[in-house]
């Protein structure tokens, strides 16, 4: 067929294959959309029947899309969809063997809500908003793990014991039942049991669908995965298509195992690596290929390109995030104007949401029109608005909007009739709402007609306390101590605690207002708290407004995968911010840090830059930072470590060996490129040996081996008794 003279080799042999267990290994760029769509076009092609074949997906967008493109080349209509609507069709058709009705109801998060309170209360525990959230997120890792309750590892340290989940577990799953109902997850659990607990009904789906694609497989969950492998399990006939070198999501329940496994799964399975990438510069694909080689969790696999070299990969190392941010802005300025990069064509990547707030800084004071993708924007973050809503009240007494925001930041017994109430009292007496609320608690004139309970009456007077305090160090103390201080004493952060999922990112955001506090403060000729409100006003005003569809885009690396851009960005390279923090003693966790730095780099189509910081405000503390490990991974040779010549009377030098002073600079255009030389090899240490590591402390090495990221030592610090995998390189290790 003169179409697949499009295809390439690897391509077309993948496409041909008609029976048996096939995976394809799509690198980045590969052309895997076009291959799974081809496939489905040559069956059709010789003779199966369009209702022989299901095609499966992870969004409704993809899965539409690729039903286009086949409709587009065949006239016919294939089933594609995603694994859930795949699940409503068939509980539709057979759930009544499960003992439910067929016109069963798919809740929705509210109707979730409104049964999950009703069993909650059955147990009196709790069910405030976070603590409905963190239920339903248990239920979910039971039920796409194929589990129990008993069998549920809680990570989260709950002091609820697996007796009690038992027990709401068990009443939740009756109420939706009773209701005729199923959650989200159900469109997958509930498939799997009735083919468990029905052969016979899966031997009818088996025959109806003899020929599976699926695309994506690295992501599958446990549920989706034994899915897949029963509806497969006569047929044979399973065509997947994967690269686990992009699994990215297992905090969502990926098994990156399932597609390593999957010539164990199925023996005698073709294996077809798609190598050759349309997307990317030869010096970008041989430095992502250099770096995830070091993972051993994968199957081999070398990008390539016909593209040619393109530009070196830019490194650059800024004093701080806020030199960081405006270098990016800088460059993307240049090649907006210099090069006609649309704005469109713009990505920055960072690794958690908080980082995002420096860069909408810059974009609105440089009127850049930006998109955030996958989130919310900075100042548009609820957190956010609470805090802001706490300083507007402490700034101004008659702010009624704030006032309501606030004053169950925590809860402190105050109903909406009770709040109405006393809005009507300010009203009636002309009062501003917090001159209202000192004369309710303290009785004055007809304010005691209110009569507000024990609980209202201590909860509104705290409330007030909280506010003549902050005012206070408002007259006398810094920006920053203001904004740390309102966090703190208005027991904002227990109030965080509560969405256990989420606590450390919402808590990274409120850490990054207090960083802009403290820099606003700096910079501002005449700072004050009505000054700071006012910008922040605007700011929030402006991203709003901008509507422009030609905008940079800014996201976290894990909402880039599938996106392609001519200029990219790789913002944050520092140990303990990516790889994050929590990966760094974990083996399995590092290389799926890695897959994601590799995702970030083949992202980039023409222009990659990384960028780190020597020290960095986190946490609310100015911290020294080292440059990533990853930045030490990838090859010397397709790196230039770059500066930016605007608003730099003595240049720093840079070397991606931090410590090495002697350092070769030569001009390149707007940027100066800076070669450094290799540094020496990591002094060696023994088994037995007793060491001391600058933040660990004293302790004894137990095993020396070659990790993926090099010679590695297994220490035991006597510090805190913990085993710590120490990499060599990296390490800086004395003798005891």
């Amino acid at each position: 067929m003169h179409l697949f003279q499009q295809l390439n080799p690897e391509q077309l042999e993948a496409v041909q294959i008609v029976e048996g267990p096939a995976l394809v290994l799509a690198g980045a760029g590969s052309g895997k959309t076009r291959v799974v769509t081809f496939r489905i076009v040559n069956l059709l092609e010789i003779g199966i029947p369009a209702s022989a074949i299901l095609g499966l997906t992870f969004t409704n967008k993809a899965a539409s899309e690729m039903k286009e493109r086949v409709r587009g080349l065949t006239e016919r209509n294939v089933l594609i969809s995603t694994f859930h609507s795949l699940g409503a069709r068939i509980l539709r058709e057979s759930i009544h063997f499960l003992g439910y009705k067929r016109d069963f109801t798919i809740y929705d998060d509210e109707d979730i809500d409104k049964i999950l309170k009703v069993c909650l209360k059955n147990l009196n525990l709790d069910d405030k908003k976070e603590e409905l959230k963190y239920w339903k997120s248990l239920f979910s890792q039971v039920k796409n793990s194929l589990s129990t309750p008993e069998r549920l590892k809680d990570k989260s340290g709950s002091a609820v014991s697996i007796q009690q989940f038992q027990i709401l577990y068990s009443c939740y799953q009756k109420k939706l039942q009773e209701c005729n109902a199923v959650d989200f997850d159900d469109l997958l659990y509930l498939p799997v049991r009735l083919f468990k607990e029905h052969p016979d009904v899966l031997a009818r789906y088996q025959e109806r669908w003899p020929f599976l694609l699926i695309d994506e497989y690295q992501d599958t969950n446990e549920a989706q995965y034994t899915f897949l492998r029963l509806l497969a399990e006569k047929s044979h006939n399973l065509f997947v298509v994967g690269d686990p070198d992009q699994s990215i999501y297992s905090w969502r329940g990926a098994n990156i195992r399932n597609i390593l496994q999957f010539e164990q799964d199925y023996p005698g399975a073709k294996v077809i690596r798609l190598e050759q990438n349309y997307r990317s510069r030869t010096n970008i694909l041989d430095a992502a290929n250099a770096l995830i080689r070091r993972n051993k969790s994968r199957y081999e696999k070398t990008l390539r390109s016909d593209l040619g070299p393109g530009e070196k990969i830019k490194l650059y190392r800024a004093h701080s995030e806020g030199q960081e941010a405006e270098f990016v802005v800088e460059r993307i300025r240049y090649y907006h104007e210099k090069h006609q990069v649309p704005l469109s064509q713009i990505v920055v990547f960072y690794r958690t949401n908080f980082q995002s707030r420096i860069f909408e800084d810059q974009f609105l004071s440089r009127r850049i029109p930006y998109v955030i993708v996958g989130g919310i924007s900075f100042y548009q973050r609820k957190e956010i608005k609470d805090i802001l809503s706490y300083l507007r009240v402490i700034y101004s007494g008659a702010d009624v909007v704030s006032f309501l925001r606030t004053i169950n930041l925590p809860k402190r017994g105050l109903g909406e009739a009770t709040l109405e109430k006393i809005l009507a009292y300010a009203v009636q007496s002309n009062q501003s709402i917090l001159t209202a609320c000192h004369s309710i608690v303290e009785g004055k004139d007809n304010a005691a007609a209110l009569k507000l309970g024990t609980r209202q009456n201590k909860g509104l007077s705290e409330y007030l306390s909280l506010v003549r305090e902050l005012k206070e160090i408002a007259k006398s103390c810094s920006l920053k101590t203001l904004v740390q201080t309102t966090i703190e004493n208005s027991g904002y952060l227990d109030y965080l605690r509560e969405d256990r999922e989420n606590f450390e990112e919402r808590k990274g955001n409120l850490d990054a207002l207090i960083t802009k506090a403290n820099e606003w403060e700096a910079a501002a000729e005449k700072p004050s708290l009505e000054a700071f409100l006012e910008e922040l006003s605007l700011k929030s005003s402006l991203d709003e407004a901008s509507s422009s569809k030609e905008r940079v885009h800014l996201m976290t690396l894990h909402n880039g995968k599938g996106l392609e851009f001519t200029l990219t960005f790789l913002v944050g390279m520092e140990e303990g911010l990516f790889p994050h923090l929590n990966a760094l003693d974990n083996v399995d966790s590092l290389e799926e840090e890695r897959r994601l730095c590799y995702v970030g780099i083949t992202r980039a189509k023409e222009y990659l830059y990384l960028s780190f910081c020597r020290q960095r405000m986190l946490w609310g503390i100015t911290r020294q930072q080292n440059p990533s490990t990853f930045i030490f991974e990838l090859p010397e040779k397709h790196i230039e470590e770059v500066r930016s010549r605007i608003g730099a009377s003595s240049p720093t030098r840079i070397s991606r060996d931090i410590r090495e002073e002697n350092i070769v600079e030569e001009p390149f255009g707007d940027e100066q490129v800076v070669v450094a030389p290799k540094s020496d090899a990591p002094k060696t240490h023994s088994i037995g040996d007793a060491v001391y590591h600058r933040e660990f402390g004293a302790g004894i090495i137990r095993d020396v081996y070659n990790g993926s990221v090099g010679l590695t030592y297994k220490i035991i610090f006597t510090k805190d008794s913990r085993e710590r995998n120490i990499v060599a390189k990296y390490a800086i290790l004395s003798n005891i």
